[in-house]
This record gives structure tokens, C-alpha cells and sequence, in this order.
């Protein structure tokens, strides 16, 4: 079932049939560096992830779901909303496999999940998190509008904290996609 799709990617609900590939792309070093890594994002706490991500979706209607590259049926990637960590915020997240990186790809489905979650869902504020270090995935947050607020802890990690209000996503980019 697909839940949204953009310029490249269908996202769809993740499947239990998908753990297999979300293994593949989180366990890669260079991506789990920025996810936690191998204490992480290890076979057995992706498939306890995997079982939240499905949860997730059937519980509250979003979730982080499968990224499928369009060109080759591909799953390559996850994005979505989610509760934010027992913060009582729902936070926007996207991964993607090393391949994919540099190509737009989170901003694209970030800028997406944003719209429908202040859209259909009428989210008063989203809020995003990435591990200090990980300036690339900040650097997609200043572009969709997300203004930082705070380091914090979320995950068992050292996280930039960045939020979107609902108004300010709207005026910036409308609520249709384009």
C-alpha cells in the first residue's frame, strides 16, 4: 500500500518481508555511524525496529515506512513520522543506503512526510533529530524550514534538536505537492 510518493521514491508500509533489506542498508557502517551504529543497528534490534515501524503505521496511521526507488522496485531506504521518544512530539526520520546519499533523497521525502503530517494529519509542530555530528542531515532541516532548538539526548545519543511549526512549513511551501 502505498503511503505517499514523490518525484523518485514510492514509500510505502514497511512489511515483515523487509527486514532483510533494512539489515542490509543500517548494519553498513557508513550509514549506522549516524544511527547509533553497531550497538544499534544490529539483525536483532532492527527486527524489534521493524516490529515498531509496523506498530507504528497501524496505531497512529504514519509511520517510518520502506523508501522504494522507483527506477528498480529498490528498497532503499526508510522515512516517516514517528512519536518522538516518550516526548509526546512526532518526529520526522530518513535513512538511506550509502548509495543514495548526496542525491536529495531526504529532503525530498522529509519535505513530503512534513506536508502530509501538518496536511492530513494537522500536526501543530514536527520535530527532527540527527547526531551532532551529522551535519548533512542537519543541513536538510534548515532546508525544510526546521529551526534548531537544543542538543538533547534521544536514542541513547547526542542529538540536534530541530522543529517546524505548522504554519511555518505551510506559508513556506504550500500544502499541495508539487
Amino acid at each position: 500500500m502505498t503511503i505517499l510518493e514523490t518525484d523518485r521514491l514510492v514509500i510505502r508500509k514497511f512489511e515483515p518481508d523487509d527486514l532483510a533489506a533494512l539489515i542490509a542498508f543500517r548494519t553498513d557502517p557508513r550509514v549506522s555511524k549516524y544511527l547509533g551504529g553497531a550497538k544499534i543497528q544490529n539483525p536483532d534490534s532492527l527486527k524489534e525496529r521493524l516490529r515498531f515501524y509496523i506498530d507504528c503505521c497501524d496505531t497512529h496511521g504514519f509511520g517510518m515506512s520502506a523508501a522504494i526507488w522507483k527506477e528498480t522496485g529498490e528498497l532503499i531506504g526508510a522515512c516517516g513520522l514517528q512519536p518522538l521518544e516518550n516526548t509526546g512530539e512526532t518526529d520526522v526520520g530518513y535513512s538511506f543506503a550509502y548509495p543514495f546519499w548526496g542525491k536529495g533523497l531526504a529532503t525530498e521525502c522529509a519535505k513530503a512526510w512534513l506536508r502530509l503530517g501538518f496536511t492530513k494529519f494537522e500536526l501543530p509542530r514536527i520535530a527532527a533529530v540527527a547526531q551532532t555530528g551529522n551535519s548533512a542531515s542537519q543541513n536538510v532541516m534548515k532546508k525544510l524550514g526546521m529551526r534548531f532548538v537544543k542538543n538533547a539526548g534521544h536514542y541513547g545519543l547526542n542529538c540536534a534538536y530541530y522543529l517546524v511549526e505548522r504554519e511555518e512549513f505551510l506559508q513556506r511551501f504550500g500544502g499541495e505537492n508539487e
